[in-house]
């Protein structure tokens, strides 16, 4: 296993003016990635980091969850060409967790909506300051409200739209309210037409429904399907002790990553998947024990992970810089906590062929922070480059991570 090397300190140019920041000191323990891969931190200290992309010259676009002295975006670029970013341009004044590089554009989400930015031949925003919005009006109820992002090759822009409930229960009852009113503007993917300017909610098409909170979200080229990783439900034994131990309240439900067409429902808040059983099993809220299985029209997972686990973002990877069984396999940026584990905050990689899994997760990237004590790193979002590099941004630090291949 190779350990992560530094890079020297990172000279950022702000927005306005000049500003240098240091790289903090690396004190969580050694990074660890399979034998012939490296990992390098190349930013550092640039706020509430969510999603990134990274554009054919290798400047990287990273979204904010908060805004930083006003801006919700940055763009780093590597002037001096020494591996490490050296310059930052601060621009949007909206927070969010979506981004994405599509043909001429950059889009990007707040958390009601979704802008485009139009890019020049070299991949940078030709006017900042004037994005172009494609759709408005998403719910935002501060709980799980994220839009993430993604897009086919058919001008369509798929977001998520997260609940703000953990199992739509009736007030404080572990009672399910019927048929879930949330379902009609959350817990589910939403479809628009990505060139299509000043949309609202009542434009889009509800694409798939029954996904508590989907963060991560890709477009699976091989199989030409979107694929959506989903946060399990919470307790079960607070409300249900006859039939659910604090056990299993920390090894159940699994969190998955689904495969969806138009109309596929994950089943969220009346099944959810059990990952000992290899089971959608009927939600207590709704009259299950913990044995009884959901009903056959709800879809089961494309990937089983185990609970807790935070998937947060999900990428298909297409570069060639890799060994060629990660070839359209699937990266996972974990970013939660599993005691059935014992393991927090890690990036996953599972084996594609023919756009199907092909055999078990594994762990790729690990040790961002140790299982016991305080968090150090906490991986978030994924982007690829143009020369196959795989990038891992951290939000608790608000850094980024590069890991190459040694051929």
């Amino acid at each position: 296993m190779n350990k992560i090397v530094l890079g020297g300190a990172i000279f950022l140019l702000a927005a306005v003016g000049f500003t240098t920041l240091p790289v903090s000191r690396f004190y969580a323990p050694a990074i660890t990635v399979p034998a012939g891969f490296s990992i390098n931190l190349i930013a550092d200290s640039l706020g509430k980091v969510r999603h990134i992309d990274v554009n054919s010259q290798g400047g990287i676009y990273v979204k904010l969850n908060a805004l930083k002295e006003g801006k919700g975006m940055l763009y780093l670029t590597d002037q001096n060409k020494d591996g490490v970013m050296d310059t930052k341009t601060a621009f949007g004044n909206f927070p969010g967790t979506g981004i994405h590089i599509k043909g001429k554009y950059l889009y990007s989400s707040s958390n009601t909506g979704v802008y485009r930015y139009l890019l020049n031949d070299e991949g940078e925003v030709i006017s900042p300051d004037k994005p172009e919005l494609i759709v408005d009006g998403l719910l935002d109820k501060k709980r799980d409200n994220s839009k993430s992002i993604a897009l086919d090759n058919h001008n369509n822009l798929y977001v998520t739209i997260g609940s703000y409930s953990d199992a739509c229960r009736e007030g404080s009852t572990g009672k399910g309210i019927p048929g879930c009113p949330i379902l009609d503007s959350a817990a589910g993917i939403w479809m628009f037409k990505a060139n299509k300017l000043n949309q609202t909610f009542k434009d889009g098409v509800r694409y798939a429904t029954g996904l508590k909170n989907s963060v991560g979200i890709d477009w699976n080229a091989d199989s030409k399907s979107l694929f959506a990783t989903h946060h399990g439900r919470g307790a079960f034994s607070d409300k249900f002790p006859e039939n659910f131990t604090a056990k299993q309240d920390a090894e159940i439900p699994s969190e998955t990553v689904y495969e969806l067409k138009k109309g596929s429902d994950a089943g969220w808040p009346f099944i959810y998947y059990d990952n000992f059983q290899k089971k959608n099993i009927l939600a207590p809220e709704y009259g299950g024990d913990g044995k009884i299985e959901g009903d056959t029209k709800y879809i089961n997972p494309a990937i089983a992970l185990p609970a807790h686990l935070a998937p947060n973002d999900l990428l298909f990877y297409t570069g060639n810089m890799f060994p060629a069984r990660y070839k359209n396999g699937a990266f996972i940026v974990l970013h939660g906590r599993s005691a059935e584990l014992k393991k927090a905050y890690f990036v996953a990689f599972v084996p594609f062929v023919h756009g199907k899994p092909s055999g078990d997760w594994e762990v790729f990237a690990d040790n961002f922070t140790a299982w016991a004590g305080p968090a150090q790193y906490r991986p978030m979002g994924l982007a690829q480059g143009a020369d196959g590099a795989l990038y891992v941004s951290d939000d608790l630090k608000g850094t980024i991570f590069k890991i190459t291949y040694n051929k």
